[in-house]
């Protein structure tokens, strides 16, 4: 055998010796759920997410005489928030009459948007219902990446606050 033949087979046993040296080493120790949870850290986001969650955003019946805002958070790594609800309004008194003149309009507002409408300059809604006395919603919002996102569900009176109105609502956020 020759110098070169002796030096590829000394490096070709070397070579299998790590392989099995390393395919035969023990599994680190799976990590605990708390573990996981108490470690959680930007550079593991799936450990922070709240995929499977329901977040209860609102369940309230109130008086509706000019407008009603109720702020909710989406928490941070949320892939595919989906808010569903329903609303309900009557004229004057819960489950009185609920017809056209019970019409309400509802907005889904961003910050920002909120902002603008706050200080009366004119914003776009994310979503919005334009005279309506009974809807359902679906609606997906879009995902939160790494920060928390706050939106605001706002009910106006679509008289402009001529009579007051009565709003039964219930909505929730599943993540």
């Amino acid at each position: 055998m020759s110098m070169a033949e002796r030096t590829h087979l000394t490096a070709l046993i070397a070579i299998c010796l790590l392989v099995d040296e390393a395919c035969t080493k023990e599994p680190p120790a799976p990590v605990s759920t708390i573990a996981k949870s108490e470690h959680a850290s930007a550079a593991n986001p799936a450990a922070l997410s709240p995929v499977g969650t329901t977040q209860t955003v609102l369940q309230k019946t109130f008086n509706l005489k000019g407008s009603a805002t109720f702020p909710f958070e989406i928490p941070a790594h949320a892939v595919q928030p989906h808010l569903h609800g329903i609303f309900q309004s009557f004229a004057s008194h819960v489950h009185g009459e609920s017809d056209d003149t019970a019409n309400i309009d509802l907005l889904i507002l961003t910050q920002e948007q909120q902002a603008d409408s706050a200080s009366s300059r004119g914003s776009e809604a994310l979503f919005s219902v334009e005279a309506s006395h009974s809807q359902a919603v679906n609606f997906d919002l879009p995902p939160s990446f790494d920060q928390p996102v706050k939106y605001y569900l706002v009910f106006r009176n679509s008289g402009g606050g001529k009579a007051g109105k009565v709003v039964e609502a219930s909505f929730r956020v599943d993540f």
